[in-house]
């Protein structure tokens, strides 16, 4: 973190916000693009001062979380944590359709524990059907399992890095204090309002190319009808060709002979 570090005082090191400013713009760049491509990223925060505001930041623009223990394999074995949230899942319908009435008392305590532990854990990405496009995390030291398994499966990282970490591994570092809230609650901020621009962007370029689509379809169609038009005024002017003209065409009455 030597290049982030703008000098030491009191075996206390203070980071350079010039480059913290000119790291989080990059950021939030790489972010803004990614949502706007209408992939996930996925949030994780389990130290405590982070877990409610990465909640609250995530939740807020629909985006996939950790806040409690990151599953091992979450991104490795990813189809292994699909099967345990269908399993989740599968416990929720039980519940619903009335499956649940019909077992014993035992099976029933059994089953709710089960799905409590896995709704704490694996609740807030129940809806990633597939691996998402980034992870932003908060302390690589405490989240070094989702920062390995990211760079095995080549997952772009952003993360915010403390004078105690090792921002190359990161692909889009800022450096800052992962553990004022005040610090982590800043960044949220420029995070969740650029998904925010990225997702209005992509809700423009949809709508941009509805228009276009519809444009092009009305000018098709209007084209068609000209052909149309074209194509029954040759038949017209065909067929009036064709009409034997005034006078010609019709038998002669037969004179008769001189004697």
């Amino acid at each position: 973190m030597a290049p982030y570090i703008f000098m030491e005082r009191n075996g206390i090191h203070i980071i350079d916000l010039n480059k913290t400013s000119a790291k989080l713009d990059e950021a939030a760049s790489a972010i803004r693009q990614i949502a706007k491509s209408g992939k996930k990223i996925l949030f994780v925060a389990t130290k405590k001062q982070a877990k409610d505001i990465v909640t609250n930041a995530a939740r807020s623009v629909n985006m996939p979380y950790i806040t409690e223990r990151w599953p091992g394999g979450c991104l490795t074995n990813f189809a292994t944590q699909r099967k345990s949230v269908k399993k989740m899942t599968g416990f929720e319908k039980m519940m619903t359709d009335g499956t649940f009435e019909n077992i014993s008392k035992k099976e029933k305590l059994q089953i709710t524990r089960q799905k409590a532990k896995m709704e704490k854990l694996l609740g807030s990405i129940a809806d990633l059907t597939r691996l998402p496009a980034a992870l932003f995390i908060v302390d690589t030291v405490k989240e070094h399992i989702a920062v390995s398994e990211a760079r095995k499966l080549n997952i772009p990282t952003i993360a915010i890095c403390d004078t105690n970490t090792d921002p190359s591994l990161i692909d889009f570092p800022i450096p800052a204090n992962d553990d004022a809230t005040k610090s982590i609650s800043l960044i949220m901020d420029v995070m969740v309002k650029a998904i925010e621009e990225g997702l209005a962007e992509r809700k423009t370029d949809k709508e941009s190319d509805r228009e276009r689509e519809a444009a092009a379809e009305e000018e098709a169609g209007d084209r068609g009808e000209e052909s149309v038009e074209m194509s029954s005024s040759n038949e017209d002017e065909e067929g009036e060709s064709k009409k034997p003209a005034a006078g010609k065409g019709r038998p002669r009455k037969a004179t008769p002979a001189k004697k």
